[in-house]
């Protein structure tokens, strides 16, 4: 049992080590508003969810001590939540590790590629009875350049994550709302 879960952690780790961050990644200029305008996820639990998820806001504020928090607002069935994320840096600039009290666990985080100015792809990574991947496609505004879509469209496929998974949800309305911080 303990070789499993030693061979299972170490395929973990080969095939996550493969994903680099952007190359001289700087909080300072990743500070700020951002949109997650677009999301992979390999979950199968993803796919029945498809048709009411929404594009959401965060903001990253950085921590003198090199670690960000997130505060992201997003639309659900109850309405728009709240949910704040404490992102610790990891020894590589642009990979970070958080909490997910949801799923009692920690996860990893890393901001492959940037322009700074208006998108990110960032990937999360998890292992919880097996390994997940979702990625996702931050900017600036809600718009984004078709050739960004594509880039990241193309991006979560390499990472195997099936066409159906790949979601260019639409705006949220009122979330956060107006006054908020949007």
């Amino acid at each position: 049992m303990t070789m499993t879960v030693a061979m299972v952690m170490l395929c973990m780790m080969m095939v996550h080590a493969n994903v680099k961050p952007q190359k001289d990644f700087s909080l300072q200029k990743f500070a700020g508003k951002w949109y997650r305008v677009g999301v992979a996820y390999d979950s199968p639990r993803f796919v029945p969810f498809r048709r009411i998820i929404k594009a959401s806001m965060g903001t990253i504020t950085p921590l003198p001590n090199g670690n960000a928090n997130l505060t992201m607002w997003e639309a659900t069935s109850f309405g728009c939540v709240i949910k704040k994320y404490q992102y610790e840096r990891a020894s590589v600039p642009g990979q970070f590790t958080y909490f997910s009290a949801r799923h009692n666990m920690v996860k990893d985080i890393t901001v492959v590629e940037t322009n700074y100015t208006d998108y990110a792809m960032v990937l999360k990574h998890k292992v919880f009875n097996r390994e997940y991947t979702q990625v996702a496609l931050y900017a600036r505004t809600l718009s984004v350049r078709p050739e960004v879509v594509q880039k990241f469209k193309t991006f979560a496929l390499s990472r195997g994550l099936p066409r159906e998974s790949i979601l260019i949800p639409p705006p949220a309305e009122n979330c956060p709302p107006s006054g908020s911080g949007r």
